[in-house]
């Protein structure tokens, strides 16, 4: 194993601490829309009476703050070791719903938590190195390769198709969904954000490359995809439970920013077969550890089910300490 670049580790740094924070904000917006739904048209109905709460304000900021941190990790490190390392905001999540939203951490829950973990640590030990780059130019030029551009055509219609068809149709009962559309064009978002970071470290290096038009492309195109999945992701949390949307959005979210990433910034070239194996081995562990995270509901609809006869609401990971027959949802809106 090579020693870890001080860019690597400046990027580790900086992922972890965004993971902290964005962990921490799903729980307060939550209780924040929940709140304001209690009272007036729900986000998932289109409503925006969350804009008058302030603890979905308090959570806005709170991920804000995570996002920067985010957002200057990939100025420094390659995208296959930062955002993985996204798993961590699950289990800031698990706590903080905890003791915010009373709800339980299952045995299994724990498991999978220790999993994502271990998963973490494995792709940080092996991560590449970041391809040193001297000019938003030269991000430019790998985003508009052949291959960079028919995959996020590809994103791009898949994203209309969500959007106009399947949304109005599903999108309150199938939260694939909310969290495809924000996956996905979270994807293209981090390419972005890394040419954006890019442009900046390289602007307080006394090269400036606010001259150049392509940073402000890249610019406008995370601006717009971020709008976007912020609306989508409040609807989201509003509609469903918490315990499912962390970890759902989590893999997917993973996933496509790693083929993107491969892709436009051909992370894996200079890298032997073993590392590759062991990253790919990091990262299946991550997916276990939110896959189990995940299928751990059953055993909390069981726990749950002590309060009440009625059959539970999908609520997985987490048990509520109320009745069976009301969600986290439910108990945070009264």
């Amino acid at each position: 194993m090579d020693q870890m670049s001080s860019d690597n580790i400046n990027g580790l740094i900086l992922a972890v601490s965004s993971s902290i924070f964005i962990g921490s904000s799903f729980i307060i917006k939550k209780k924040g829309l929940k709140k304001a739904g209690a009272s007036g048209v729900r986000a998932g109905e289109g409503g925006h009476g969350y804009l008058y709460e302030p603890w979905w304000w308090a959570g806005m900021i709170t991920m804000i703050v995570g996002e920067v941190a985010n957002f200057a990790a990939y100025a420094f490190a390659p995208a296959i070791l930062v955002t993985p390392l996204g798993a961590l905001s699950i289990i800031f999540s698990a706590v903080l719903a905890h003791f915010i939203l009373q709800e339980k951490l299952h045995i299994f829950g724990v498991l999978g938590c220790v999993l994502c973990v271990v998963g973490s640590t494995t792709i940080v030990l092996h991560a590449p190195h970041e391809q040193e780059i001297k000019s938003v130019k030269q991000v430019w030029k790998l985003a508009i390769e052949p291959g960079f551009l028919v995959y996020s055509a590809v994103i791009l219609i898949v994203v209309l198709v969500l959007i106009f068809y399947y949304e109005p149709r599903y999108g309150k009962t199938h939260l694939i969904v909310y969290v495809g559309i924000c996956s996905l064009m979270g994807s293209l978002t981090v390419m972005s954000v890394k040419a954006v970071a890019i442009a900046i470290k390289l602007t307080f290096s006394e090269m400036n490359q606010f001259k150049y038009f392509q940073t402000w492309i890249f610019i406008i195109v995370v601006t717009i995809c971020c709008i976007l999945q912020i609306n989508y992701l409040n609807k989201a949390l509003d509609t469903f439970n918490t315990a499912v949307i962390s970890p759902v959005y989590y893999v997917m979210f993973t996933t496509f920013t790693i083929i993107a990433s491969m892709i436009m910034f051909k992370d894996w070239a200079s890298q032997s077969g073993l590392k590759i194996a062991t990253e790919l081995c990091g990262f299946v562990t991550i997916l276990s550890g939110t896959f189990l995270l995940h299928k751990t509901k059953d055993m909390g609809n069981s726990a749950s089910g002590r309060g009440a006869s009625s059959t539970p609401r999908e609520n997985p990971v987490f048990t509520s300490s109320g009745s069976g027959r009301s969600s986290t949802s439910d108990k945070i809106a009264s």
